[in-house]
């Protein structure tokens, strides 16, 4: 059902509306189930409207609380009775350590972002509501977050190697109850919801109690995300003259002092992840003193990348220390290239090689010739190099050899990280 077929259902036209415009080219669509009233009000007005497209559904349980398997299987049969396939994730944790909703929140993502490449799926839509996203501000608000948190939820975003699509950001919570309620669709009512323990639910109660409307809050937020991307405008213009060769990225220092300190900032986060290839930004503290000593002409380290001034440039590379810590990359016999520290695309290997950090040690084997190869020692050091055990076979990017090795970004993804939600 196209957003203009929708008749007279309000609920479906927005959502119907918002599906065209953030998915209307996709063929092949993901959705997270939880089995929530959200989720599964998705779920139906996704199957109105998908015409032909192929929709899939997913359910992670955590594990977390009773019940959650019975959950799990509710979810499932809600999807097939819609014809959508579906597949239950579960989460094993392998810590106890750190913030375990958002342990949790980073491992429902990655469960489901590998689920839907494995099947071929572009995007995954998830179920926000316009209430989500006033509740995101208040707690965003609390935390001191800046333009970028303030900003709320974005309609969509690139993360975990795939699309997150947020098609009902435009609707109310309790509009989608009473649009399942009419149709006489069940849903699950998720006990957490009800835990003053979280941040999300002290701040829904907050909001009953004082009677704060959501719809001003996401319009606030709204206005705030048409700020960023202004922010974000004049930062690709600062970077206009940047460049990229061998996995290192070149930044003007001209524009960089002229601009004002969130330009520097937001030039400096979107360099550090185009390195990294890390899905969130670092933390605003380790950026103002990257920032700092930059400012005094420093060699910095910043999540794992080398930010280095040069006389009227500024070289941002991967940290030699971290690129050692990366996972060796092995074979696996399909003839595909091996993605090794996030960054590179390796092949020609042969069954007993991998691919590892050069390292400072190698650099003077004949393997390497680092000398000649117009590298820095650091841009050297965290290049990929292909061993036997531990004997140094080649070092591609220092010299041509059989193998091949591509960096994984370049100039046009670095654009893309300026502006990203």
């Amino acid at each position: 059902m196209k957003a203009e077929s929708a008749g007279g259902d309000p609920v479906a036209f927005r959502v119907h509306a918002a599906l065209d415009r953030l998915a209307g080219d996709l063929p092949g669509l993901g959705i997270a189930l939880s089995g929530g009233g959200d989720s599964t009000a998705l779920m139906h007005l996704a199957k109105d409207w998908a015409r032909g497209r192929r929709l899939m559904a997913a359910t992670v349980d955590h594990g977390l609380r009773e019940g959650s398997a019975e959950e799990a299987q509710a979810a499932h049969r809600a999807a097939l009775a819609l014809e959508i396939p579906h597949a239950t994730l579960l989460w094993r944790r392998d810590t106890e350590a750190g913030n375990l909703m958002a342990n949790a929140r980073d491992a429902r993502l990655r469960l489901i972002s590998g689920w839907a490449q494995r099947n071929n799926l572009t995007a995954v839509l998830l179920g926000h509501t316009l209430d989500d996203q006033a509740e995101t501000l208040l707690m965003r608000m609390a935390r001191g977050a800046g333009v970028d948190g303030l900003a709320g939820m974005a309609e969509w975003r690139d993360a975990f190697g795939i699309r997150w699509i947020r098609p009902m950001l435009g609707v109310g919570r309790a509009e989608l109850r009473d649009w399942l309620a009419a149709r006489q669709i069940g849903w699950i009512d998720d006990p957490s919801n009800e835990n003053e323990g979280f941040d999300r639910v002290r701040m829904r109660k907050a909001m009953a109690a004082t009677g704060l409307r959501p719809e001003p809050l996401a319009l606030a937020a709204e206005n705030i995300a048409l700020a960023r991307e202004a922010l974000q405008f004049y930062t690709a213009e600062a970077a206009q003259d940047a460049g990229t060769a061998n996995g290192t990225l070149v930044l003007p220092r001209g524009p960089f002092r002229r601009s004002p300190p969130e330009i520097h900032r937001r030039l400096i986060i979107a360099a550090t992840r185009w390195i990294t290839g890390a899905d969130y930004s670092p933390r605003r503290a380790t950026v103002s003193h990257a920032l700092a000593g930059i400012a005094a002409g420093s060699r910095v380290t910043l999540d794992g990348a080398l930010l280095a001034p040069s006389g009227d440039r500024l070289r941002i590379v991967r940290e030699p220390a971290a690129a050692l810590r990366a996972a060796p990359a092995l074979p696996d016999g399909d003839d595909s290239d091996l993605v090794w520290d996030n960054r590179w695309r390796v092949g020609g290997l042969q069954p007993g090689q991998h691919v590892a950090a050069l390292g400072f040690e190698s650099l003077t084997l004949p393997q390497a010739a680092w000398r000649a190869s117009g590298l820095t020692r650091d841009e050297a050091a965290s290049s990929p190099a292909i061993w036997e055990g531990e004997r140094l076979v080649a070092a591609p990017v220092l010299r041509q050899t059989p193998y091949t090795a591509r960096p994984m970004r370049g100039l046009e993804q670095f654009r893309g990280l300026i502006f990203a939600h």
